[in-house]
């Protein structure tokens, strides 16, 4: 399957599989929580990943960019998964604290997410970056609003997303070029006798764990805008100078999944709705956890980065995929965990007609250029609004 489109299957839907490739490597250090995301690209903009932990199933999810990128948008963009991941993990925590002090009631998380690129992708100076985030509570009950809000400082610190943007470490990768390994001018990954992964083709939904079927789902469908700002192929230019904004909704349903609708404002997106199984480590979950989404964010961003720079500087690759092990710190520990993540590891596969010095530039521009590498480099900070209070029954 190399189209969207033509699959039969969901967005996403969880798989069991016996192969140890799916799974993050054993020795990995502190901290524990230990994901494995595989992920290769498609056609067009489009990317498919496989997430998993040490035990339990996996998670196969799709990702595409809108008409900015020149995709089809059938599926949200890389950056939404993160912002998932992220401000799940601050409800998920938030809402441990509240049960612990008898709080009750609706409420929701609003979260905007910021990022920049600048300079041009043919002279080498094209960097991305990631500004600060804003999260406001948000409820109906004012009384509720005071007590939550003084919680809410805890529970970002306590998150697995909060260590993460915490915790500025800098990346390491290992790259093979037809089949060959090659060095790179950057700490190599320690991913010994890793493969090129393979077998996406021959996963199937495990039907026995009852998973939701629009686990994702499209709320809306963004404009299509051409000579305007952030309209058709704008990101596809080799000068640039912009910042994207999105924002994401966090909410519990009645049967104790997690909501996230994203809205992408800038450049013009769609709105994505997501579910999230608010746990992470779970044996039988629903939905992939918040963990999962930030590691599938990341390794979409970084993929979708290697094809838009291939693009750019017009030398296409033929195939590309990567491995990525991440080890975050668990839910309620990222306080007091040292370190709270450890550096991402990620070896990259390319096939191309070009040659080596080619594949080495697209995987060094690409994490330069990468939004959530540079999350991961830089101490990104959470701003915390004024709690909002709206009319009862609002959506």
């Amino acid at each position: 399957m190399q189209d969207l489109a033509l699959s039969p299957h969901p967005l996403v839907f969880p798989v069991f599989a016996d192969a140890s490739a799916w799974r993050p490597a054993a020795g990995l250090v502190a901290p524990p929580l230990r994901l494995r995301t595989s992920a290769r690209a498609l056609a067009g903009m489009q990317k498919e990943a496989v997430v998993g932990g040490s035990n339990g199933p996996l998670w196969r999810l799709v990702c595409d960019e809108g008409p900015y990128l020149l995709g089809t948008d059938l599926a949200p963009f890389p950056l939404a998964f993160f912002c998932v991941g992220m401000v799940s993990s601050y409800f998920m925590e938030l809402a441990a604290l509240a049960e612990s002090r008898g709080l009750r009631g609706d409420w929701r998380l609003q979260q905007d997410n910021r990022y920049t690129m600048e300079g041009s992708a043919t002279a080498g100076t094209m960097r991305g970056s990631a500004l600060p985030v804003d999260l406001q509570l948000v409820s109906a009950d004012s009384t509720l609003n005071a007590a939550l809000a003084p919680l809410l400082i805890e529970a970002v610190v306590q998150s697995t997303a909060g260590g993460l943007l915490r915790t500025p470490t800098t990346g390491c990768f290992a790259l093979q070029h037809g089949g060959r390994a090659l060095e790179l001018p950057v700490t190599a990954a320690s991913l010994a006798g890793l493969q090129r992964p393979q077998g996406f083709d021959d996963l199937l939904p495990e039907t026995s764990l009852g998973f939701p079927p629009d686990i994702i789902s499209k709320l809306r469908t963004a404009s299509v805008r051409e000579g305007v700002s952030g309209g058709v192929g704008t990101s596809l230019s080799n000068e640039q100078k912009r910042t994207l904004h999105m924002q994401g909704v966090c909410r519990r349903r009645d049967d104790g999944l997690l909501e996230v609708s994203v809205d992408l404002f800038s450049p013009l997106g769609s709105r994505f709705r997501f579910l999230v199984e608010p746990a992470e480590q779970c044996l039988a979950p629903r939905a992939p956890s918040p963990a999962m989404y930030l590691s599938a964010g990341i390794a979409f961003c970084f993929l979708t980065q290697m094809g838009r720079y291939a693009h750019i500087v017009r030398r296409p690759l033929s195939d590309y995929r990567l491995v990525q092990d991440s080890a975050l710190a668990l839910p309620g520990t990222a306080g007091r965990a040292a370190p709270a993540m450890a550096p991402l590891q990620t070896a990259v596969f390319i096939d191309s007609s070009s040659d080596d010095e080619h594949a080495r530039q697209v995987v060094l521009m690409s994490e330069q250029t990468c939004f959530l590498h540079a999350a991961c480099r830089q101490r990104v900070g959470v701003r915390l609004k004024p709690p909002l209070q709206f009319a009862g029954g609002q959506d």
